[in-house]
């Protein structure tokens, strides 16, 4: 039991946790269901489009509540997982907001979690600090980034707090604690309770979200319209219903962002028995191509359309302290692509390190000046069609041996520290969390799956495949539980089904090595 169980998990807040569940878990199970239905129409092929029963949603006037005052800059955004050490250096990074995550950056372990959620109370009341095994200490600074809380997607659930033998919600887990320690003393500090919604696939989730927060308002007493969301934007079912996502949220939506390797992955798995369905290797997979464009020009004039923020997408690089070379080509490429948002209209964009917010500061206060953003802008020139979020098409496009051996060894390496308890973990200079694990191992099971010919001229049937992902797991050897994670990989890639998340069968062997 973690240490901080009993301050978190207090009579009260318990009973806030039944009643979001008595309240809310029949309508999230009827969504899940009906995702599980809208996939198999997909498979049939069917294809995604706008809603014609929406369309007046999508033709009338209508605008999102104000942002509130700290967060209303957004030009530069940090993300990370939920320990003592990312709270502390993401809040004093120089960031404007600290996106700090229970999803894909987090292994749900008991103790991450519990522990997770006690380490934002004590940043909200300026009391966190830690001190590292070497005795190196760490304190929060005066000017902290705004905080907002990413609590997990609808899918998942928490089998460590059941209600009649039924593990939890871990959206409404997450954000029920968060919303009820927290509330109170943000109010005091001119804040609020400010959240980043993962996974959502319709706007009929987003209005579950909705009810979720009028609800827990009125049960604690808080005005309503007083907590906020931006909803990441990472399915391709949620592409083709921004607009009615945020009208749907429109009291408390405070904008929407884009998640470029959990939308690949999305695509992948709704699309990928589509007849002539492919991709290509995934540093082929570039903001650029025109899909992608597509998706991303969409969500910023959505957002400006209606007053909300349009967030861009992650620089993962991890400068090295070591190899000047290495961070000069990562650091162009960085810019370039955040230049690229900031003239596309992106009020602001995400960084997994410190060291570079200045870089993408520099560039945001360049194109912002003194305006907190640029909404604007409304893009009124853009015009996506169903037929260019639906052509994934990649211009010379190919599979390549390097390709799939880098995706198997970010996979090992990823999995293995996720059932060690991290969630963001450091490969090849780059901060690499769920969102990367899964767009990988999917390719590895779409490549196998389609038996595709590699630009070498080789087959990626499953023996060849099994053979590399033994060949890339003694690289490794070393790596504690990679035994664990090399088995998990071969499950998820050489099955005939594809798996929905990796999380939910990597959650249950967390759960049973507990």
């Amino acid at each position: 039991m973690p240490s901080s169980a009993n301050r978190i998990l207090t009579s009260a807040a318990k009973t806030f946790l039944l009643h979001l569940h008595a309240t809310f878990e029949q309508r999230r199970q009827e969504l899940l269901g009906a995702r599980v239905e809208r996939a198999k129409a997909l498979a049939r092929g069917e294809k995604p489009d706008f809603l014609a029963s929406t369309l007046q949603v999508r033709t009338s006037k209508w605008s999102v509540a104000p942002a509130p005052a700290d967060l209303n800059d957004r030009r530069v955004e940090i993300t990370g997982p939920v320990d003592a050490k990312m709270v502390i250096n993401a809040l004093n990074s120089g960031a404007k907001v600290f996106m700090a995550d229970f999803e894909d950056s987090n292994s749900p372990t008991w103790h991450n979690t519990i522990d997770g959620q006690q380490n934002l109370l004590e940043a909200n009341g300026r009391t966190l600090s830690f001190t590292s095994p070497e005795g190196k200490h760490y304190a929060l600074k005066e000017n902290l980034a705004t905080l907002v809380v990413r609590p997990r997607g609808w899918h998942l659930s928490e089998k460590n707090f059941e209600v009649e033998g039924t593990p939890m919600s871990g959206s409404l887990f997450d954000f029920g604690l968060y919303l009820f320690h927290n509330h109170a003393g943000l109010k005091a500090r001119g804040s609020g309770p400010y959240f980043y919604l993962p996974k959502i696939e319709s706007h009929l989730e987003a209005r579950l979200w909705n009810d979720v927060f009028v609800e827990s308002q009125r049960y604690l007493g808080i005005p309503r319209g007083t907590i906020r969301a931006t909803v990441l934007v990472e399915t391709i079912l949620a592409a083709f219903e921004m607009e009615e996502i945020l009208y749907e949220l429109r009291e408390h939506a405070a904008g929407l962002n884009a998640g470029r390797w959990d939308y690949l992955f999305s695509i992948i798995k709704k699309c990928h028995s589509w007849p002539s369905f492919s991709l290509p290797d995934r540093a082929q997979l570039v903001m650029t191509v025109p899909f992608m464009r597509a998706y991303t020009e969409l969500l910023v004039k959505t957002c400006h359309s209606r007053g909300a923020h349009a967030m861009g997408g992650m620089a993962a690089f991890i400068p090295s302290r070591k190899d000047p070379a290495v961070n000069e080509q990562a650091l162009r490429k960085v810019r370039e692509d955040k230049e690229r948002e900031s003239q596309d209209g992106f009020d602001g964009t995400w960084v997994a390190h410190p060291d570079l917010v200045p870089v993408a500061m520099e560039i945001f206060d360049k194109k912002l000046g003194t305006e907190p953003h640029q909404k604007q802008r409304l893009r009124e020139e853009v015009r996506v069609t169903a037929d260019a979020l639906l052509n994934f098409e990649v211009p010379n496009g190919t599979v390549s041996e390097a390709g799939i051996r880098n995706n198997i060894n970010v996979c090992l390496q990823y999995l293995s520290a996720w059932l060690r308890g991290s969630g963001a973990v450091a490969i090849f200079n780059l901060m690499e969390d769920a969102a990367t694990a899964e767009i990988s191992r999917s390719q590895l099971w779409l490549w196998k799956t389609q038996k595709v010919i590699t630009k070498e001229g080789t087959t990626c049937s499953p023996s060849w495949l099994a053979a590399l992902i033994v060949e890339e797991a003694t690289k490794l050897v070393d790596l504690p539980r990679l035994a664990e994670g090399k088995s998990l990989l071969e499950q998820l890639v050489l099955s005939e089904s594809f798996e929905e998340f990796l999380t939910l069968p990597a959650y249950r062997m967390l759960a049973e090595s507990a």
